[in-house]
């Protein structure tokens, strides 16, 4: 696929980039179709991995964070993300209030990024697309999605979890059936990476049209 005139970099009158949200829940293969959107030079920007971040070099949140979870919330002033993920696990609106004070602090971050960026798209991956309503935010959105079982094996080889782990994971989030009503494209994610790579395609050229 020859995406060079979408990419090549130009003067200052370059027009601001299309967000497009791409999510998937646990085991879906989301990120794997992001290295793929990647590897045809598509900026991707990473929105978990880079929340991780964040909640360490933001001195502002690191500090809300400490008086909305407690002082255990940082080990020696780094992120206690076993500790808070058990913490927030079972209580929704903890869990609600934290979204709600590392989030925006995240959205701060992907703006100046994309911003930097010269693609006519950028990709922005997150698992909460919809659940936060960051899909209002986005010029279309992708679903990668799997089946059920499918999902959780691939999960329990990855991660190490036993099948109830996993499954009480699922059941936290928003339903798939949910996801594909809200999704503008989906991408099936049941064969093998070859398949995935195809159907990433597939959805490339959709966008494109």
């Amino acid at each position: 696929m020859e995406i060079q005139d979408i990419n090549q970099n130009q003067d200052e009158d370059v027009p601001i980039p299309r967000i497009i949200g791409l999510t998937g829940g646990i085991g879906s293969g989301k990120t794997s179709v992001a290295k793929i959107l990647e590897e045809k030079g598509f900026p991707v920007y990473y929105s978990d991995d880079e929340a991780k971040n964040i909640v360490n070099k933001d001195a502002e949140l690191k500090q809300k964070i400490t008086e909305l979870l407690g002082r255990e919330a940082y080990l020696n002033g780094v992120y206690n993300r076993k500790w808070v993920a058990e913490k927030v696990f079972s209580d929704t609106e903890l869990l609600e209030a934290l979204n709600h004070l590392i989030h925006p602090a995240v959205r701060v971050d992907f703006d100046k990024w994309a911003g930097a960026q010269r693609s006519a798209f950028v990709f922005k991956e997150t698992a909460l697309l919809f659940e936060l309503k960051l899909n209002k935010q986005c010029y279309k959105s992708v679903l990668v999605t799997a089946d059920d079982n499918l999902r959780i094996k691939r999960t329990m080889d990855r991660d190490g979890k036993t099948y109830r782990e996993i499954e009480a994971i699922m059941q936290k989030q928003m339903p798939e059936k949910e996801k594909i009503k809200l999704a503008d494209f989906i991408i099936y994610n049941n064969h093998d990476r070859e398949s995935l790579r195809i159907a990433t395609e597939g959805f490339l050229d959709e966008l494109l049209k």
